[in-house]
């Protein structure tokens, strides 16, 4: 980025990406969005 705001613009995207989108290795690869009861502790 050449500037803070310039990197401050791309930071929702890249959190949406990250945190939704992404594969999560630790999870078999599936986005987070997509686990439900990945624990099992639900019943």
């Amino acid at each position: 980025f050449t500037s803070n705001a310039e990197r401050a613009a791309a930071l929702p995207s890249w959190l949406d990406h990250y945190n939704l989108d992404r594969h999560h290795l630790g999870i078999t690869g599936i986005p987070i969005d997509r686990i439900n009861n990945g624990r099992g502790q639900y019943t």
